[in-house]
């Protein structure tokens, strides 16, 4: 064969292997990688771009359904409920969808339709996924937190049990708390009885939950029953100390009614000695004190408390008051300005 023919054909080959290398067409870029893109935009905040980003997958691939949910997320979150529920709503008719794939969609409706206000349509979704997975901890604190915006007790209680016994998590405060909601309820719509035996039953599923003792001794004080109203107030503020004080002047009205003037004192000494730092019993025990006449011991219960709280304004000002029948001027004037200099610094801060 003729050299020089065979030396061409070799250079036309190598030119055209050449070509197909440095010369091809780009493939058009992956929009897998848009939506990569989209998803760091909305990291960033720039919603704007993430949405262009988006409508360009879905142009592209229209099975993308991923795409769709984080267009009617971005919707939803930018005040247009409406149309991420019309997105959102067109995938639920999507065949052979693997199930991770409905409950996030139907997860997406049910918060589109919270948003709207329509309870009842996002009740139905997450129920539905409920179906697809029947211990969705999602679905049901989103049904427990209906329940509760729309104060239906009843079916709130029933929802923390199944997801207590899905956590294996036992609370039975929140339990005994519905119950106290529903007998709030019930004392609303005039029906004593069943307000009654709503207190009574979170106090079985709960003795240690305060607000039931609170509220059975606020029912037993409506019926003049003032002995058990003292019994469930006194357990109240000794397992709600924080709170204690909301049945400070019930207490002590209901004791002095009863003629058990001595049991006040021993009530805010024992919430003292367990709550040294309680202001509020301690303000009250000093009354109590000098009520009695013993206007030095209550100063001395006080002088003990500012060593503790020296910034304290309520106790300087009971202090203040204690000190008005035997202290000179010139003291109870610097008592008074150290109080003015407290109120100012509060003020500043």
């Amino acid at each position: 064969m003729n050299t020089p023919f065979l030396i061409a054909v070799v250079v036309l080959i190598a030119a055209g292997i050449a070509a197909a290398v440095f010369y091809r067409p780009k493939k058009p870029r992956r929009f897998e990688s848009l939506y990569t893109d989209a998803l760091n935009a909305i990291v960033h905040g720039d919603t704007k771009t993430a949405l262009r980003l988006l409508h360009e997958v879905v142009k592209h691939d229209t099975n993308h359904i991923n795409a769709y949910l984080q267009m009617g997320e971005i919707l939803r979150a930018e005040g247009h409920p409406h149309q991420a529920i019309k997105i959102h709503q067109s995938l639920t008719v999507r065949p052979n969808l693997e199930n991770q794939l409905q409950i996030d969609i139907h997860r997406s409706l049910a918060l589109d339709y919270l948003q709207v206000k329509n309870f009842v349509k996002a009740k139905n979704e997450a129920e539905y996924i409920l179906k697809i997975e029947k211990k969705n901890i999602w679905a049901l604190e989103f049904l427990l937190d209906i329940a509760e915006q729309q104060h239906d007790w009843v079916h709130a209680a029933i929802v923390a049990k199944d997801i207590q016994k899905i956590t294996q998590e036992k609370d039975p405060s929140s339990l005994a708390k519905f119950q106290v909601f529903e007998g709030l309820d019930q004392l609303d719509k005039n029906d004593r009885e069943r307000a009654k035996k709503c207190f009574v039953k979170a106090i079985e599923i709960d003795s240690k939950y305060g607000l039931a003792h609170e509220r059975l001794g606020d029912f037993y004080a409506d019926d003049r029953d003032l002995i058990k109203a003292i019994d469930h107030w006194r357990k109240f503020a000794y397992l709600d100390v924080k709170n204690a004080s909301n049945v400070f002047s019930k207490m002590e009205t209901a004791l002095y009614d009863l003629g058990r003037y001595g049991e006040v004192e021993k009530f805010y000494k024992r919430l003292l000695d367990e709550n040294p730092g309680h202001l509020d019993a301690l303000a009250r025990m000093a009354n109590v004190l000098e009520e009695k006449g013993d206007r030095q011991q209550a100063l001395v219960l006080v002088d003990k408390a500012l060593k503790q709280f020296e910034d304290s304004v309520h106790t300087r000002l009971m202090k203040l008051k204690l000190s008005l029948i035997d202290s000179p001027p010139h003291e109870l004037s610097r008592q008074v300005d150290k109080i003015i200099d407290l109120v100012t610094e509060n003020k500043e801060r």
